[in-house]
């Protein structure tokens, strides 16, 4: 029962780092796009997204940080739990919406890259 419980731990630590490395990649896509791209693509505007993105980064991190302290604790002993609370829950909410929803949106507006004057080369 001790390796069962020790590989869901590890697995739920794995996706509490997971969770707090996709809000980090949205906070430093978001903080890369301009402000202009926001409003030109019809989404909520950059300061409420880096706002949404922040909150959900330390929500994130936090959750991460006190499971990976209760799993080299409690290790495989016992089972620790989901260890997802509502704010870790909502944390992948919000860096899901903006991925799948924001980033395809503001892509290539305004930002760096390898375009001439008459497109890519």
């Amino acid at each position: 029962m001790n390796v069962i419980n020790g590989v869901f731990n590890l697995l739920f630590l794995v996706l509490a780092t997971a969770v707090f490395g996709m809000s980090v990649y949205a906070l430093v896509h978001a903080l890369r796009v301009p402000t202009a791209a926001f409003v030109s693509a019809g989404k909520l505007q950059k300061n409420l997204w880096l706002l949404i993105l922040a909150l959900a980064t330390l929500f994130s991190a936090a959750g991460a940080w006190s499971y990976f302290n209760a799993f080299r604790i409690v290790g495989s002993v016992e089972f620790i739990g989901i260890g997802l609370g509502f704010f870790s829950i909502l944390a992948v909410i919000a860096a899901t919406i903006y991925i799948v929803d924001v980033k395809p949106a503001v892509k290539g507006m305004g930002g760096r890259g390898n375009n001439g004057p008459y497109g890519p080369w």
